[in-house]
């Protein structure tokens, strides 16, 4: 998924986005307010870990105008407030969820995996097609009951052809979605994942090149 990380501690911010990027996540980081509508403007998350007490816009007003947009984007809201009364002034704002802080990593990253799943279409939690098996939450991938090791890119790159259900993928929407907003549009990181892809999960080929289009797992 892509998530952006809105965060003025840049320490937290940082190792929010690391622990999610090892859960194979494309991350963006943002640590004001104005960054993060900035980049909201102009980019498609699944996901914004949302800071509530930011620099130059307040979280609240950044919640309000992702709200407002109507983006697909849910917002998982951050504070060190811990008071009920709080955590419902947060969601009347519009957010979908709601961690006080401290909190434990892989709270945050579970509340993550649930949030991105409800700004998809209904998916089960384990994915299957063509004899592979990919289970998000474990971080696992089988094929034909063999277990096939992964790079966090090439293991997203996956996902997002069997969620596609067997619909074609272009290489712009895998890099949308596999790489951060510092990825270099011309680059060849995305064929090369999908022949890395490939190699690792061996014959008979799966991975369907559609010409001039993209990506399939027929």
């Amino acid at each position: 998924m892509r998530v952006l990380v809105v965060e003025d501690e840049r320490l937290l911010a940082d190792a929010i986005a690391e622990w999610l990027r090892n859960d194979a996540h494309a991350v963006d980081l943002a640590y004001d307010g104005a960054a993060a509508l900035d980049r909201v403007g102009v980019n498609d998350y699944d996901v914004v870990v949302l800071d509530r007490d930011l620099p130059l816009v307040h979280g609240d007003d950044v919640c309000r105008e992702i709200v407002r947009d109507g983006t697909a984007a849910r917002v998982l809201m951050l504070t060190a407030a811990a008071e009920v009364t709080d955590r419902v002034d947060g969601l009347g704002l519009g957010a979908d969820d709601y961690l006080t802080k401290p909190f434990a990593f892989p709270e945050l990253a579970a509340r993550v995996h649930a949030l991105g799943r409800r700004c998809r279409p209904a998916a089960p939690p384990t994915l299957h097609r063509a004899g592979i098996t990919l289970d998000p939450a474990r971080r696992e991938v089988f094929r034909d009951g063999r277990y096939v090791p992964l790079a966090r890119k090439e293991f997203a790159v996956l996902a997002e052809l069997l969620r596609a259900d067997g619909a074609v993928v272009s290489a712009e929407q895998l890099l949308e979605k596999a790489w951060d907003e510092h990825a270099d549009p011309f680059t060849g990181a995305v064929r090369l994942t999908i022949l890395e892809l490939r190699r690792k999960l061996a014959e008979p080929p799966v991975v369907e090149t559609v010409k001039g289009a993209g990506y399939r797992i027929p």
